[in-house]
């Protein structure tokens, strides 16, 4: 692996870097697209590809059940199954042990799952996830984790913590496909003491990269930013840092300016099929009456796709009618315009300027739940 530190912002822990992976190298900071189950609904690989995305998630848990492993090695890997050239970051199935609470049952070796589908038991820890993992091919792979549910006791982050250390540590043992990646998590729900200890204990294990989980599952915002807070000072330096499922774009620009390379979450493509599209001053409800007789597109000063061809009352037609292309262009404008935020981070890290387009951005964009 390669990861180059380019430029520093002067003012923040910002940071501008290249991380070279065995499908490309992906500019940071950068956002994800989720691709849970192999595709990122409502998008073409094509699209994605013209609006720049260099990376895409998929899951590990969702996979293994469908399409299962066995297909996926008749494929030759995720890429190739699912026609994605660029790079490829999964998921562990740690998110599923706390999405998933009431369907398993922890193990001090993993965790049993009752299948969400059909109710078949299924068997996932450290080495089950990593070698699915090694099966699918990602050219970055997360460590089986337990994400600590919120709100819980300092007890009760202290013993997540502890477990998903230990299965960290039987994580760095097992094999790993050709040129692939391994990111170490750290834990320990709200609490001070337990962040730093696990941020430590993670890059003691010196893995390729370090990622901040166990947030964006309930707490506040203002929580969710101390957290990072926290973990940050200690962070190592060399490493890129991910925060995992997050966020809104505010939480975006905030998470840069605290030293975060990497972030991925569901909101651009969920609130997208939902009918809300994202504008530098918050989401704009397409759906509603209003827009009706609105020939103008959803965003003036976008270059996408949909708002170069459409209006919206167009694709508010759509959306009322149930119409697959109204998802498909609500989507691509989402994600679009969280792929273009990306870049003018870049850009103004690069420059700059990045304190300034910071505190612009943080006063124009209202606090997560504001819709215009």
């Amino acid at each position: 692996m390669s990861f180059r530190i380019l430029e520093n912002d002067p003012h923040s822990l910002a940071r501008r870097g290249e991380l070279t992976t065995a499908h490309g190298t992906v500019q940071t900071p950068v956002f994800m697209p989720v691709g849970t189950q192999a595709t990122v609904k409502a998008m073409m690989p094509r699209d994605l590809e013209d609006m720049g995305a260099e990376i895409i998630l998929g899951n590990t848990y969702h996979l293994n059940l469908r399409p299962g492993m066995e297909i996926m090695e008749g494929a030759g890997g995720l890429h190739r199954f699912m026609n994605w050239e660029r790079a490829v970051l999964t998921d562990s199935g740690g998110y599923q042990v706390f999405s998933l609470s009431k369907l398993r049952k922890l193990h001090p070796d993993g965790v049993e799952f009752q299948s969400h589908i059909d109710g078949t038991r299924l068997f996932l820890g450290p080495m089950e996830a990593m070698a699915i993992q090694r099966t699918l091919g990602s050219d970055i792979a997360m460590v089986f984790d337990e994400c600590t549910p919120y709100p819980a006791t300092h007890e009760e982050a202290e013993e997540s913590l502890r477990l998903t250390q230990r299965w960290a540590a039987m994580c760095r043992e097992q094999p790993r496909a050709p040129g692939q990646l391994v990111f170490g998590i750290v834990q320990g729900g709200v609490f001070e003491d337990l962040r730093r200890e696990a941020v430590l204990a993670t890059a003691a294990l010196d893995f390729d990269g370090v990622a901040i989980g166990g947030v964006s599952v309930g707490e506040p915002e203002e929580e969710m930013l101390e957290v990072i807070d926290w973990c940050a000072p200690v962070l190592p330096p060399a490493k890129p840092h991910y925060l995992m499922g997050v966020g809104t774009p505010r939480q975006l620009v905030a998470g840069v300016a605290r030293g975060i390379d990497m972030f991925d979450c569901v909101l651009p493509t969920r609130l997208g099929r939902n009918g809300s599209a994202y504008t530098a001053t918050g989401t704009i409800p397409i759906k509603a009456g209003r827009f009706k007789n609105d020939f103008s597109p959803i965003d003036d000063t976008c270059s996408c796709y949909a708002c170069r061809h459409f209006t919206r009352a167009y694709i508010r037609h759509l959306l009322n009618t149930n119409e697959m292309l109204g998802s498909m262009l609500m989507t691509t404008h989402n994600l679009h315009f969280y792929l273009d935020l990306m870049r003018q981070v870049r850009s103004h890290i690069e420059e700059g300027t990045f304190q300034t387009f910071h505190d612009c951005f943080m006063t124009l964009y209202p606090p997560a739940g504001s819709v215009s």
